[in-house]
């Protein structure tokens, strides 16, 4: 019997082609998602799928609707697909779980042949982020909600996206603090009793060792594309999609 995979993606952000981003990357993510039907147990997409996304009683955006029924498709087969939020797509709702089959999660522990994961989007980690968690918590409360869910969709669409582009310009030439990661990947492991400590938002990849195990990042879907898998053959590496590999 063949051994199933895992596979880790975050940070495609959905909805906006900047400069210089990837050309036709959503078409590319359903292909790639679909390819992995035959192969996959789990695939966690860490958070950031999308740009933005607010969930509406009656509305979802029709512009991602391929990617809908690519979901649909690996959930049907018998894939187990979560979902993390990220800072941008928060606000996840009901839609996802009951609609498409896919679980929604702040974080996820995912023990699998052996091995733990601990998996997070890791919005809020660097100390850094101490004003991005207070907006956070102002742009979560329910009233801020409600009120958010009166004015029409397209209307907040482009006013989230107005927000979203202000925030990619500020933070552009920000460093990351890649030991914050590793030094708070290191106590999520030893708290959780886990081997892996997989995360997204800094959108650099890589796999660090530290004490406790390994700090992984599969970078973005969006000026670059790459994920992680798992295998219990190979062990988790990184796929950059990108160079071919």
């Amino acid at each position: 019997m063949m051994t199933k995979s895992i596979y880790f993606i975050s940070d495609a952000h959905l909805g906006i082609s900047p400069p210089k981003s990837v050309p036709n990357r959503e078409a590319l993510l359903v292909e790639t998602l679909l390819s992995w039907k035959e192969t996959a147990s789990h695939i966690v997409i860490l958070g950031d799928l999308f740009e933005f996304w607010y969930e509406y009683r009656h509305y979802v955006n029709r512009h991602h609707f391929q990617l809908f029924k690519a979901f649909a498709e690996l959930t049907s087969y018998g894939v187990q697909v979560h979902y993390l939020k990220g800072n941008h797509d928060f606000a996840l709702g009901s839609f996802f779980p009951e609609e498409l089959g896919v679980q929604v999660h702040q974080n996820l522990t995912l023990d699998v042949e052996g091995e733990r994961f601990y998996c997070v989007h890791g919005d809020g980690i660097p100390r850094s982020d101490r004003g991005y968690r207070f907006l956070r918590r102002i742009l979560d409360f329910p009233l801020n909600r409600f009120l958010f869910s009166c004015i029409h969709p397209d209307i907040g669409m482009r006013i989230a996206l107005r927000a979203g582009n202000k925030s990619r310009a500020l933070g552009k030439n920000r460093p990351v603090a890649i030991e914050e990661y590793l030094e708070a990947g290191g106590k999520k492991m030893k708290k959780h009793q886990c081997t892996y400590f997989v995360h997204g938002h800094h959108h650099l990849s890589g796999i660090w060792r530290v004490p406790e195990g390994h700090v992984a990042s599969g970078g973005q879907w969006l000026f670059s594309l790459s994920y992680l898998v798992y295998s219990s053959t190979t062990g988790l590496r990184l796929v950059d999609v990108t160079a071919g590999h």
